[in-house]
């Protein structure tokens, strides 16, 4: 009498990883997600480690996130994960503000972003 399960939100070869309320712009946060998009998780990890953008240690953490979903949920080999999809999406924008010359207000934007990294499976060709 309980109720049904989920279905699955990806393909039976895929898992996924999301991340919210990150503290960058998500233009800022796209060009990190742009260098990892279409690349075996191995090179992708290996390029985040050593990105010298501040956001990229976020992104490293949700990316070995998708990589355990794969492996422990899914039970996806490791070793044949593609980083299939990578995207950006906006989120909250704090509004502050500072003190002007003659009594006006300069608004401030404090963007957050959010993180979606889906891992993909393929068989190599030999």
């Amino acid at each position: 009498m309980g109720k049904d399960n989920n279905p699955r939100r990806v393909a039976d070869n895929e898992a996924m990883a999301k991340l919210r309320m990150l503290r960058t712009s998500p233009q800022k946060l796209n060009l990190v997600a742009q260098m990892i998009r279409g690349k075996k998780v191995d090179k992708a990890l290996t390029a985040l480690t050593f990105s010298n953008k501040r956001i990229a240690i976020d992104v490293k953490k949700c990316l070995q996130s998708a990589i355990a979903n794969a492996e422990n949920n899914h039970s996806l080999d490791v070793d044949e994960l593609v980083v299939a999809e990578a995207y950006v999406g906006k989120n909250l924008i704090m509004k502050r503000g500072r003190p002007r010359a003659r009594g006006r207000f300069g608004r401030i934007h404090k963007p957050f972003s959010e993180l979606t990294i889906k891992v993909r499976q393929v068989e190599e060709q030999a």
